[in-house]
């Protein structure tokens, strides 16, 4: 309480105590106290006063007005507004900062403050691209790296100014001299486009890729070319060269072996190589000689050793065998072979017996010894064969069966279903557990991993899967007794897009609006729209995988494509105007003619690698402004050549609206 009030009390006081003493009677004080005033008991108990309450100021009694604390300098604190109430008053916080209470309004008793709010918590706050930067109850924003300010300066602030982050776009890069571009992974920051040197020459020097840098510009390309040429081609012995003369990449040397002398080389050519290098050539020309010659069983060889061409040599039985039939001379040829010989030598009692699934271990004139071949076992039976007396062998008994495993002739029939034998001795149950994994090259995130099981006694089976389309598939099927599990692999195709969901329409104006709703199951990252423009003059024919012209600026009565568009940047609806005269995926939308009819298509495309798949629909008429074509009075050539248009695109005379052509 201040003095000037602590004054007015004690002068309340004295007027008081006159007042009593003068009219000789008790006064009841606290009966007079003002509205927003308590009665209070004075010291030693000489009576009561009237004071004014908490926010208030007065006598006591005949006034107590409210007390305006925001008159008080800094009462708030630093970046505070202060608001006066009846007998009080209450604090905010100025934009851009927040009660340290996290209320809305505070009094500063408690020790709340007004404290900065950092903005840039916020996701977002200054936009794609952005970076945010907290100030003194307020932010402001910068672009990051591979972003440029768009429409003002930086810093800027986005609740102020019009001013935004936007993507660096390098646009398309450029090949160097003798250069050609491989690959680009985009336009954006940071994007790298590699080049390789174009046909007929080849890198010596330099970076073989280019990258977008944040000022929007390509890094210029350092990679040097020089044109191959080779240097003169090797001379081989005993060999003639067939040369032009010409030493450039592609050019060819042949080499061809003098008389009397041959190669056994299959490649008699060198080629001017990438490398500025001729191909080394595998040829070696060697003097004609037929060598040691064959060795026949159960025969003896008359020959003098000589391998010259014209050489002879005689093959004679030995004993204990006789010769059935056949040839038993060979002569050494100018090929450098010796000629076939067929001679035959039969023992007395025969060729060794033939047992099924067996192989000869041992033999001579009278005794053979079997054993089943690899992948077979014995089941009974006995293993030797005896010539006998008569001259007849006594054939051995053995019998040899397979060892089959438990799951074989794997392979995949329609793309989807499995084939599998399983290979039992016995009519017993069997589970098999098939596992498949799917992975695309397109699509690096992709990845399709299932499972099934399966029991059967059948011995063969079929198994379809519901594999994806454009996916290389890995699958195991496991036999779970054995443990034995068989491996394949298998691609599947592209299937045919679905027809795209258009609205048809007929219209008579040059510049037609038409749209287009975007199937959901589309194959998007591989697959494109391509809007043809066909004139309708006289018998009008449409081949759905036609590639028609690309150029609408030559006059001509074919059809052409006039727009283009990737399937990913196109959302579920799309509008199009034909003959905007603007560019679209690289193709010119030129404007229609007046007086001129257009059918309109639409074809949907995927493709992956060589693969192309398309699928056509009809989507609007276009008739001339100049005059109007009506159904009803066709010409009879019109009426033949819109037959002719439906019948290619497999449209029927009822429903030509709802069918599609695929290719």
């Amino acid at each position: 309480m201040d003095n000037r009030n602590r004054a007015m009390i004690v002068v309340f006081l004295l007027c008081a105590t006159a007042e009593t003493a003068a009219e000789g009677r008790s006064l009841d004080v606290c009966a007079s106290c003002h509205f927003d005033a308590t009665c209070n008991d004075l010291p030693y108990g000489s009576g009561k006063m009237c004071n004014c309450k908490y926010g208030f100021i007065g006598n006591g009694r005949t006034f107590c007005v409210d007390k305006d604390e925001c008159q008080l300098r800094g009462i708030c604190g630093p970046y505070s507004t202060c608001h006066n109430t009846r007998g009080s008053y209450y604090c905010t916080c100025l934009a851009g900062y927040s009660p340290s209470n996290n209320k809305d309004t505070f009094i500063p008793n408690d020790g709340t403050y007004c404290q900065d709010v950092d903005e840039c918590r916020i996701t977002g706050q200054c936009g794609e691209g952005g970076q945010c930067r907290n100030l003194n109850g307020s932010f402001s924003c910068s672009c990051q790296l591979g972003y440029e300010i768009h429409d003002g300066v930086e810093p800027f602030n986005p609740h102020r100014d019009k001013a935004s982050c936007k993507l660096v776009d390098c646009g398309q890069p450029a090949s160097g001299e003798d250069t050609v571009l491989l690959s680009v992974t985009g336009t954006s920051y940071g994007s790298v486009a590699v080049f390789d040197c174009d046909e007929g020459f080849v890198w010596r020097s330099g970076d073989r890729s280019s990258v977008c840098g944040a000022d929007g510009r390509w890094r210029r390309l350092s990679m040097v070319c020089e044109e191959i040429s080779c240097e003169e081609p090797v001379f081989k012995a005993h060999a003639n060269m067939l040369w032009d003369g010409t030493s450039h990449m592609g050019s060819v040397v042949l080499y061809q072996c003098e008389d009397g002398y041959h190669t056994r080389s299959r490649r008699n050519s060198s080629v001017c190589a990438e490398s500025g290098l001729w191909e080394d050539v595998d040829l070696w020309c060697e003097e004609i000689s037929c060598g040691p010659p064959l060795t026949l069983p159960h025969t003896n060889l008359l020959w003098d050793g000589s391998g010259a061409p014209g050489s002879v040599l005689l093959y004679e039985c030995v004993d204990g065998f006789y010769q059935e039939a056949g040839n038993n001379m060979s002569t050494c040829l100018l090929s450098g072979q010796w000629g076939e010989v067929s001679v035959q030598c039969k023992a007395k009692c025969g060729p060794a017996p033939f047992l099924p699934k067996s192989e000869v271990v041992w033999h001579n004139m009278s005794v053979v010894i079997h054993r089943c071949v690899s992948g077979h076992h014995s089941w009974r039976g006995g293993n030797v064969s005896v010539c006998g007396s008569s001259g007849e062998w006594q054939t051995a008994t053995l019998r040899c069966i397979e060892i089959k495993p438990p799951v074989s002739h794997l392979c995949v029939l329609k793309e989807k279903c499995l084939r599998w034998r399983a290979e039992k001795y016995e009519e017993d149950t069997e589970d098999y557990k098939v596992t498949y994994v799917g992975s695309r090259d397109f699509q690096r995130s992709f990845h399709d991993r299932r499972k099934q099981f399966v029991s059967s006694k059948a011995d063969q089976l079929e198994l379809c899967l519901n594999l994806l389309p454009v996916t290389n598939y890995s699958i195991s099927i496991t036999a779970v007794s054995s443990r034995f599990t068989a491996s394949i692999t298998t691609s599947t195709s592209l299937p045919v897009p679905p027809a795209p969901a258009v609205y048809y329409r007929e219209f008579e104006t040059p510049v037609p609006t038409l749209r287009l709703r975007r199937s959901a199951n589309t194959l998007d990252p591989i697959s494109l729209y391509q809007v043809f423009v066909l004139p309708v003059e006289g018998i009008v024919m449409f081949d759905c995988s036609s590639p028609a012209s690309s150029n609408p600026k030559i006059k001509s009565s074919a059809e052409y494509i006039t727009a283009q568009f990737d399937v990913r940047h196109v959302g579920t609806e799309m509008n199009f105007t034909v003959g905007d005269g603007l560019d679209y995926g690289g193709f010119f939308n030129a404007p229609l003619e007046n007086g001129r009819n257009y059918y309109i298509m639409l074809r949907a495309v995927s493709q992956w690698k060589s693969a192309l798949k398309s699928s056509c629909v009809l989507w609007a008429e276009v008739r001339g402004t100049s005059y109007v074509l009506r159904v009803s009075s066709l010409s009879a050539a019109a009426l033949i050549g819109l037959v002719a248009f439906f019948m290619m695109c497999g449209y029927s005379s009822s429903w030509f609206f709802k069918r599609t052509c695929h290719s």
